[in-house]
C-alpha cells in the first residue's frame, strides 16, 4: 500500500476541491485546461478529476502571472515539464531562470520611466519634440506633420 493510501490522502481531486485549495475560480481551472496548462480526466460519471500534482502547477501559474509573465510564456515553460510528476524545486529554478531576464528588463524600463517622470511632471509643454516620455529623440517628428498619438 502506498504512502497516500496509508495516510488517507486523496490522489484525485474534483474541480471544486482544486479551486478551493488553489484559491482560484472553477472557471479559471477550465480556462487553464483549455490552454493546455493543466490536465484532467473524466470519471465514469463524466466528472472532471485532477491529480493532486495540479495544485503545484496552478501555484506556479499564479506566481508567474503575478510577476507579469504572459500566459503564452507560462504555457511554453510548463510544456517542458513532465505532466506525470509534481514540479520540483529544480523545475521552478529552471522556469524562473527563463523569466529572469524579461523581469529585469521590465524593472529597468519602469525605473527609467519613473526617473523621467520627475523632469516632466508639471512642465506644461505642448510640444512633444523634447519630451522623453512621449516622444524620445523626436522619433514621431520623422513621420511628418500633424497629430500622431491616438488617445482614448
Amino acid at each position: 500500500m502506498g504512502k497516500a493510501a496509508c495516510t488517507g490522502m486523496k490522489m484525485e481531486l474534483t474541480v471544486g476541491e482544486v479551486a478551493a485549495r488553489a484559491g482560484v475560480a472553477v472557471s479559471t481551472l477550465h480556462f487553464y485546461e483549455s490552454k493546455g496548462l493543466i490536465h484532467s480526466w473524466r470519471n465514469a460519471g463524466n466528472q472532471r478529476r485532477y491529480p493532486r500534482e495540479v495544485l503545484r502547477r496552478v501555484a506556479i501559474i499564479k506566481v508567474a502571472q503575478r510577476t507579469g509573465i504572459p500566459l503564452a510564456d507560462i504555457q511554453q515553460a510548463l510544456s517542458s515539464l513532465p505532466e506525470a510528476r509534481t514540479p520540483t524545486a529544480q523545475d521552478w529554478q529552471k522556469l524562473s531562470s527563463r523569466w529572469r531576464a524579461d523581469l529585469d528588463e521590465r524593472i529597468a524600463r519602469l525605473t527609467r520611466l519613473r526617473d523621467q517622470m520627475d523632469g516632466c511632471i508639471g512642465c506644461g509643454c505642448l510640444s512633444l519634440k523634447n519630451c522623453p516620455l512621449r516622444n524620445p529623440k523626436d522619433e514621431v517628428g520623422e513621420q511628418g506633420p500633424g497629430p500622431r498619438f491616438l488617445e482614448p
